[in-house]
């Protein structure tokens, strides 16, 4: 007698689970405008507001520091109410942020609109759907992961020109009006369609010998050193990438790269574009292919690949077409943290309160954004070069890499074997 009720189960969970995908991904993409597209905005916010670039990008480090350094609450009040309910919450503050700041008359009212609740509602829907994709996806988390960040990564993608062209033909208010009202609406909409999996969907699918037998709260994970190994390292690949990729633009002019072209194109923006690219396709690769040769190894590579393109492109400054294929895979060897440490944390410490637990993980972000930007230009206003900055990003990431296969690799796996002895 075969079971055509359990067969029927697994069909239909297959479907709900790729149709969350595509809907965490939409919730992402339309989410992603604020960060990325921010450098649009501040000449004219300085302009209207009358006020210098220094007092305006204050708005764009609140937007950072509450993204990723509340994340934690954000993270237990999803697994708490639900992924519907916050996601909404989190799309509608995104998009409710600019549309105030269409009609806000101070700096205080930018700060408080497209930081405060920028930061929150990008936080929330962040945490939320990269949450939710690793209890969707216990098979292929590296990969589910990797889709939704790289939608957060790409999609301002698609609104980058027309931002560009509405800000020239109708101005900064209406601007900020309509794509505010369009990434609310959006948003919401895909947000409505979103659930947990039940615990019998999770596990549908053959699940890894590497995973976590025991759903870890985040009190109990915090006390367990093993997590700290990962967020020290998540920590120093975020400040390794942001050491060099936040001060590009200023070293490309020290190099004398922003007055060439580049197959008939300006090199600065070609390499930006593609590093754009890069930045976002490198998530969902790198976490596939980590769900087949495991999380450790391909962070080993990628960790490894990092650092030996940067250095590279450290000597090989002068020459402007390496200059720019190299900075597509620089960017291409860091972005793919945000799909191999959430996939990885959720592998150890379980899918149960996989979201507030990658909430903690998400804070390493923060600090990193704190030290590589102002490290790095510290680095550089006392030794007048750039070779410090490279020197200090390229030894971050060989250690990050060697710590991956040869600390976390055997360490991990002597975790879970004792939990399933404890069992």
């Amino acid at each position: 007698m075969t079971n055509t009720a359990l067969s029927d189960a697994v069909v239909v969970s297959q479907k709900k689970k790729w149709g969350q995908l595509a809907l965490g991904l939409l919730c992402m993409i339309s989410i992603s405008s604020p960060q990325y597209v921010w450098a649009l905005f501040t000449r004219p916010l300085m302009e209207k507001l009358n006020a210098p670039l220094a007092e305006i990008q204050i708005t764009f480090s609140i937007l950072i520091i509450l993204q990723t350094f509340f994340s934690p609450i954000q993270g237990k009040l999803i697994d708490r109410f639900g992924p519907r309910k916050l996601i909404a919450v989190g799309t509608v503050l995104t998009g409710l942020s600019w549309m105030l700041v269409a009609r806000m008359e101070s700096l205080m009212e930018l700060y408080l609109y497209y930081g405060v609740l920028g930061g929150l509602g990008t936080g929330i829907v962040y945490i939320g759907v990269v949450g939710l994709m690793v209890r969707w996806f216990p098979e292929k988390r590296g990969f589910a992961t990797g889709m939704v960040a790289a939608g957060y990564g790409m999609g301002a993608v698609l609104t980058t020109f027309p931002i560009t062209s509405s800000l020239a033909a109708k101005g900064l208010e209406n601007t900020l009006w309509q794509f505010g009202l369009i990434m609310a609406v959006v948003g919401f909409i895909a947000s409505q369609g979103l659930r947990a999996p039940q615990a019998s969907t999770a596990q549908s699918a053959d699940v890894p010998h590497n995973v976590s037998s025991k759903n870890f709260t985040s009190r109990e994970m915090l006390r367990q050193p093993l997590f700290w190994l990962m967020f020290v390292m998540m920590t120093m690949m975020s400040t390794s990438g942001l050491m060099v990729t936040s001060q590009m633009a200023i070293f490309a002019g020290d190099f004398g790269i922003t007055s060439v072209t580049v197959l008939g194109m300006a090199a600065l923006p070609l390499a930006m574009t593609i590093d754009r690219f890069m930045n976002g396709l490198t998530r969902p690769v790198c976490g596939y292919i980590s769900d087949r040769i495991g999380r450790e190894k391909m962070m080993f590579i990628a960790f490894g690949l990092e650092g030996c393109a940067m250095t590279l492109w450290l000597l090989c400054k002068d020459d402007p077409l390496l200059f720019v294929l190299l900075s597509g895979l620089v960017f291409f060897g860091w972005g793919e943290i945000f799909s191999l440490f959430p996939a990885t944390l959720t592998d150890t410490f379980g899918t149960r309160f996989a979201t507030a637990n990658y909430g903690w993980l998400y804070i390493s972000q923060g600090i990193g954004s704190i030290f590589g930007g102002p490290l790095a230009a510290l680095l550089y206003q006392h030794t007048s070069s750039w070779g410090l900055v490279f020197a200090c990003a390229i030894t971050l990431d060989i250690v990050c890499a060697l710590l991956a296969l040869l600390v976390l690799k055997p360490w991990r796996s002597r975790f879970i074997q004792q939990l399933k002895v404890n069992i």
